[in-house]
């Protein structure tokens, strides 16, 4: 019998890492404790290792700033990384907000507003034309746009300052996942999780199936924040590869018949979803 912590032991080491990332920018800025400072979009790790969102990146670009080396040093170490760890790593792990609508899905099933039948209005492809809008809108008005409204920089802002007006945004993206549509930020409108999906198309860590141990019980897709990345799930082994993937590792914690796992990519074979 797998006990409760094992159960979640991905949950609780994605908290860990949250909190810790947000712990550390707290410090720096309270109590002159330099290890990481600045925040998600730009930081200095060690004081020397210049650290930056490429999405942000991109937004400046986009907007005509002259974007400084060690941004693009920066920008590039952060794309790496995530290369090779899987994009929507970031939203699962790192980025506060996953807190957030974390909270208003299990809200929802506890409420069992899961078994309301309600038509999803909202597909998850507006997450990549909320990209083009922003690179748009940051061409047209000169500034990153999406960094302006940012529920991410606000609710670190509002940590580490004060939480003022980015407490009713936060309690706006609440109520929308809670009662409107399930991961409906993060699964489905977030640019900054659309363009970690499209960099996580080719990471190298990935949730990998054995259907030689499947049951079926579903267990995974009624727990994944975006079931579409499992349909491989009864139809053969082999890697999740949707850059979609959060890897969050839910699939994995609850899958009782040890069906899922993390692993390395295999470039050479291919399955549903993936690319050379």
């Amino acid at each position: 019998m797998k006990t409760w912590l094992y159960k979640h032991r991905f949950l609780m080491m994605r908290r860990m890492v949250q909190l810790t990332v947000l712990g550390l920018y707290v410090a720096a800025n309270a109590y002159g404790f330099n290890l990481l400072v600045g925040n998600l979009s730009s930081s200095l790790l060690l004081k020397v290792i210049p650290l930056a969102d490429p999405f942000a990146v991109l937004q400046m670009v986009a907007a005509g700033a002259m974007v400084g080396v060690d941004v693009i040093i920066g920008a590039l170490i952060i794309g790496l990384f995530y290369m090779i760890v899987g994009g929507r790593a970031f939203c699962s792990w790192v980025c506060p907000v996953n807190m957030v609508t974390d909270g208003a899905n299990w809200l929802r099933r506890v409420l069992y507003l899961e078994k309301v039948e309600r038509k999803v209005w909202l597909g998850r492809g507006v997450r990549y034309w909320v990209i083009g809008l922003t690179l748009v809108l940051s061409f047209i008005s000169g500034v990153a746009a999406f960094e302006m409204v940012s529920p991410v920089g606000m609710m670190h802002r509002g940590i580490i300052f004060g939480m003022g007006m980015g407490f009713a945004a936060l309690l706006s993206l609440f109520l929308f996942d809670l009662f409107a549509v399930k991961n409906g930020w993060c699964g489905h409108i977030c640019p900054l999780g659309g363009f970690y999906a499209l960099i996580g198309r080719f990471s190298m860590i990935r949730v990998k199936h054995d259907q030689s141990k499947c049951t079926l019980c579903m267990q995974c897709k009624d727990i994944c924040p975006e079931k579409p990345v499992l349909a491989i799930i009864g139809k053969e082994s082999g890697a999740i590869l949707f850059g979609e993937c959060t890897n969050c590792g839910r699939c994995v914690e609850v899958c009782d018949d040890d069906a899922l796992h993390f692993g390395v990519r295999n470039y050479i074979n291919t399955n549903v979803g993936e690319t050379k």
